[in-house]
């Protein structure tokens, strides 16, 4: 009987420890009716962190689960307006500007984004740790008309990149749901 107790607790624990091992926080606005059909675009995602091109790499996850998931065309924001550099982040005025670019393209919606952390977290292990928010945009009035939030980490061996697409493929569900045509 005392054999069987100790393997309970120890299954409890190394179950434990798993779940705790690989921790998401995710909180995802519903999303609203999209007009199927509808012209989409990506305005580059802001980096909040310390990573280069965190932004960029972000961006290209989320534009592909968009096209995939959703099969709908999304037109990328040229690159060449896109000021994310080593040294400095992109500004609020080239937020405005991308915008501005999504009208002057007669898109109808846009998805927006920023990485506040994009990074393997120091110690043994070397988790995979991504936050992101995302943002869809109604072009024409500026409006935020659907938003998520994640943040997570990975286990020790796992992909940087595989965790930001498990993160961001969970959080534009509900979008990729509403705009499928």
């Amino acid at each position: 009987m005392k054999k069987q107790g100790l393997r309970f607790v120890m299954s409890l624990a190394a179950g434990m420890l798993l779940l705790l091992g690989a921790c998401t926080t995710v909180d995802i606005g519903k999303a609203p009716p999209l007009e199927a059909g509808a012209s989409w675009g990506m305005l580059p995602f802001v980096n909040h962190t310390e990573t280069p091109q965190a932004g960029q790499r972000a961006g290209m996850i989320a534009e592909s689960l968009l096209r995939s998931g959703s099969g709908i065309a999304v037109k990328r924001y040229p690159a060449r307006l896109d000021a994310e550099s080593l040294f400095e982040p992109a500004e609020r005025k080239e937020a405005d500007a991308a915008l501005e670019w999504a009208r002057g393209e007669r898109l109808r919606y846009a998805l927006a984004g920023s990485v506040d952390e994009w990074r393997y977290k120091v110690g043994i292990d070397g988790e995979p740790a991504v936050g992101v928010t995302l943002q869809v945009i109604d072009v024409a009035s500026g409006e935020v008309i659907w938003s998520a939030t994640g943040g997570g980490t990975g286990w020790s061996r796992e992909a940087l990149s595989a965790v930001a697409q498990g993160m961001m493929r969970k959080l534009l569900a509900p979008v990729i749901a509403a705009a499928r045509p």
